[in-house]
């Protein structure tokens, strides 16, 4: 595949090194404004574009892409009020794209655990609710774009909870997501039910972002070719 890399922080970079390993080819990364102009030949020449920026621009990166005629796969977080409507552009215009919050396989299988796990407990007695995400320090968006799709999915089959907030629940119906920021952190996830008998969590811990980098090529390998709308649910089922 020739691939477009838009935003080439940590991510780009890390995609970038794991997409040559497996043969593919970066035909342009675009990492500012002018840089979209500059890379015209390369952009016209690739067939998807991998994005890893900013809350800011992903919106309009994505809309850029799709009018250069590129599938995209996104992974930038911090957006999500604005994915409506990037669907809908997609899908009513014959575009690709691939988002997920998280690109790692494992944090993907958590987020399949942790609604069954959700529907489970709601029907016990005692037990609290926390979500803690760690991140680096340079991360933008709090809580991180996974600790918002834990959230949903746990308000959604825990007949309990009805909304998240990004500091201590002051009323029942309210899930909690405590948001760290450390330097050198790839990134750390967990759930966790406590009562007075005892506590039950899951956990997932990314040691670098190569699990990203991967995930997200696995993406784009599987899109290509492709139209519609899609997430990691879609690839992971496929591979049963």
């Amino acid at each position: 595949m020739n691939i477009v890399l838009i935003g080439y922080g940590r991510m780009g970079k890390a995609v970038e090194e794991l997409a040559l390993l497996r043969g593919h080819v970066v035909a342009a990364i675009i990492d500012n404004e002018d840089e979209w102009h500059k890379q015209h030949k390369g952009i016209k020449e690739a067939g998807i574009a991998i994005e890893f920026s900013t809350p800011g621009t992903a919106e309009k990166n994505i809309l850029r892409c799709f009018d250069a005629g590129l599938a995209v796969v996104s992974g930038t977080t911090g957006w999500h009020k604005g994915f409506d409507r990037i669907k809908d552009v997609c899908l009513n215009n014959g575009h690709a794209l691939f988002y997920a919050s998280n690109f790692s396989l494992g944090m993907n299988i958590m987020f399949e655990i942790n609604s069954k796990l959700a529907g489970l407990m709601g029907k016990q007695e005692g037990y609290g609710i926390l979500i803690e995400e760690i991140h680096h320090a340079g991360k933008k968006d709090a809580p991180s774009g996974t600790a918002i799709s834990l959230a949903n999915e746990i308000i959604k089959y825990h007949p309990h909870k009805n909304k998240w907030v990004n500091k201590p629940a002051a009323h029942p119906d309210e899930l909690e997501i405590i948001s760290v920021r450390i330097n050198q952190v790839p990134g750390t996830h967990f759930v966790r039910y406590d009562s007075d008998i005892d506590s039950l969590e899951i956990r997932h811990t990314a040691h670098s972002r190569k699990g990203f980098a991967h995930g997200a090529l696995l993406a784009a390998e599987w899109l290509y070719g492709k139209t519609g709308c899609f997430g990691m649910k879609d690839l992971l089922y496929e591979k049963e």
